[in-house]
């Protein structure tokens, strides 16, 4: 219980629960009625990116290892892992595996709206719970776009003046719990008990822990997939949240803002996945913009054959999510994925921020890390409104003095600049097709909305889509 005698505070604990019971209402409600087609398209891009983000993390030799530790101790075989060998294991330990893999390479796609990847929350509990069941792959496609309108919502509900603890700690539970509850198919109630339950597991995982590079941090995904499972289990016995819990927790515990309106506005009509962001830069999307830029003065560098050798400084003016960024000599893959001095640097030398730029291999590059040591990091002076809210100015000089400068006002890949499926598609190919050759066919198809693939059962779909041979 917490006792408050602000008569404002009391109003607005009591108005964030009226709304929470509403959007647990509402998502039961639309769990019945077919989505609309922008929004199952929507569902199907975040479902093939996200997937294919697992794949690419799947050999990674901490993910592996982690693979390896929960199937020493694993149940009966219920749902796949999506690592070469496709191993089927227990649905809690399938979930934990996938859900240690999906943002591991920085490739999983994002809500713009708030810091939260609600599909990377959601998908990993959903997608084993769906393996489990009868369900259909337009009953996954469904589920996760209302999951996800509910971790977003409450991602939006609840916002922090600063970032003191990071969104994959607060939010990985919520969204595996409201996947896979809304998976399993349930009452308002159940609903509400799951995620309010998973609401008081979050984490106390620091921000700073990615930017310094602390492994665990990729943990936090694999961690709430296991409690949102468990959640789901527990709520339909009685065990769980309050309508209040929410509330208590943001506010009370973590010390975030709280806008009760959130929840419910526009619910049916405004559907957080059109909302969320792509990636093909395999960093923190704070930098991206900085990345793009950095990409022309690399296309110009060619052009006038010159060398990055030759660049005497970097500066880089930055949004304030990008100014948190400043680790110059990151120690592991994560801290280079949430460096600016790194992703400036290395996209200097190489000419690419993929998967290839943040690589163990790149943190010793002496090429990378002597020019990671003239990165200077500056406010950007006039930051608009969304979609330019997070901009970028590049500066290069060069020994002799002459200066090159790019701006990149918005990257590309959110709701302004979307990516269009084929170059979604083009990323999965890269990162999963020579351990699955079928998986990017696969998930095309669902994407088109061709009827044979959105009848299917998803757990059928899945035996396809893990063939290590193509069809």
């Amino acid at each position: 219980m917490i006792l408050m005698t602000d008569a404002s505070a009391l109003s607005q604990r009591s108005l964030t629960a009226a709304n929470f019971r509403k959007l647990c209402q509402w998502a039961v409600m639309a769990l019945k009625a077919p989505l609309p087609e922008t929004v199952r398209r929507r569902a199907a891009l975040i479902l093939m990116d996200d997937i294919g983000a697992m794949v690419a993390a799947s050999s990674e030799l901490e993910v592996k290892q982690a693979r390896g530790g929960l199937a020493r101790s694993w149940g009966p075989a219920e749902a796949v892992v999506f690592a070469g060998g496709a191993r089927r294991l227990d649905r809690y330990s399938a979930a934990a595996a996938n859900g240690m893999a999906i943002t591991w390479s920085e490739l999983d796609e994002g809500f713009r709206g708030a810091p939260c990847h609600a599909g990377a929350y959601a998908l990993p509990a959903l997608l084993a719970e769906a393996e489990c069941s009868e369900a259909s792959v337009s009953d996954v496609l469904r589920a996760l776009a209302i999951a996800y309108e509910v971790t977003a919502r409450i991602a939006l509900a609840f916002p922090f003046a600063t970032m003191p603890v990071h969104p994959h700690a607060i939010f990985a539970p919520i969204g595996a719990a409201a996947g896979a509850t809304l998976m399993r198919g349930c009452q308002a109630d159940r609903l509400l008990e799951a995620v309010s339950g998973a609401a008081s597991m979050a984490f106390a995982g620091p921000f700073g822990h990615a930017t310094e590079g602390a492994l665990v941090r990729n943990a936090w995904t694999s961690a709430g997939a296991w409690i949102g499972l468990r959640m789901a289990d527990w709520a339909a016995i009685g065990i769980g949240g309050l309508d209040i819990t929410l509330y208590d927790v943001f506010v009370g515990s973590f010390g975030a803002g709280c806008t009760p309106e959130a929840l419910t506005k526009g619910l049916g009509k405004d559907w957080a996945v059109s909302g969320g962001y792509h990636k093909i830069f395999a960093c923190c999307q704070y930098a991206h913009s900085a990345v793009e830029a950095s990409l022309v003065l690399r296309r110009r560098l060619e052009r006038e054959g010159r060398h990055a050798s030759d660049i005497e400084a970097i500066t880089v003016e930055t949004h304030p999510l990008g100014m948190k960024l400043t680790t110059v000599e990151p120690n592991t893959v994560l801290a280079a994925k949430f460096s600016m001095p790194h992703a400036a640097a290395a996209t200097a030398v190489l000419g690419t921020g993929a998967a290839e730029a943040f690589t163990r291999d790149k943190l010793a590059d002496d090429r990378i890390a002597g020019l990671r040591r003239k990165v200077q990091l500056l406010p950007y002076a006039e930051i608009g409104a969304w979609p330019k809210d997070r901009p970028a100015r590049v500066a290069w000089r060069f020994a002799d003095g002459e200066t090159w400068t790019e701006i990149c006002e918005s990257a590309r890949g959110g709701a302004d600049q979307p990516f269009d499926a084929a170059t979604i598609t083009a990323k999965v190919e890269a990162s999963s097709g020579s351990v699955f050759p079928n998986l990017p066919h696969m998930l095309t198809a669902i994407v088109k909305g061709k009827n044979a693939a959105l009848r299917q059962p998803w757990r059928e779909a899945v035996v396809e889509m893990v063939k290590e041979t193509a069809a």
